[in-house]
């Protein structure tokens, strides 16, 4: 990925950890937190443990877009992605996050099985904040900082 913001010209994002599953880069500057999953699966704890990392890291303040990079995902998981889309998101938007962009997968199966998991998430959890957040899908890290 630092080749991609090199290429970009956006050079101003620095990893703040890397583990395993992800990297995470942070531009405080233009007040961005960027996740990249880097295998096929990730299980739903370590998952979380991720999340809670980067929660604390917005927790410091100054943050406003969250940019999720699934693109090495090869599994579906419903009961991560409702957690992520109930739990974290909700308190990531009490700190002050409130745009989300997210790259998908190429392979559109995969698309359809997130449409159709937010379709039931919203349907079985009527207090959601979807309402309240901007949320977009792109197909390049540069279009998700820019966009």
């Amino acid at each position: 990925m630092n080749e991609i913001l090199q290429a970009s010209g956006i050079m101003d994002f620095d990893v703040a950890f890397e583990q395993r599953y992800a990297r995470v880069w942070v531009g405080r500057n233009k007040k961005i937190v960027i996740c990249e999953l880097l295998t096929d699966y990730v299980p739903i704890e370590d998952f979380k443990d991720i999340f809670g990392v980067i929660g604390d890291l917005v927790k410091q303040g100054g943050f406003e877009k969250f940019i999720f990079d699934k693109r090495a995902l090869r599994a579906f998981h419903q009961p991560t992605m409702e957690w992520y889309f109930i739990h974290w998101k909700r308190e990531m938007l009490a700190h002050g996050v409130k745009t989300h962009r997210k790259i998908l997968p190429a392979e559109k199966w995969f698309e359809k099985m997130v449409q159709v998991a937010k379709e039931q998430i919203l349907a079985h959890h009527p207090n959601h904040i979807i309402d309240q957040l901007d949320i977009a899908y792109c197909d390049t890290i540069e279009e998700a900082i820019l966009s």
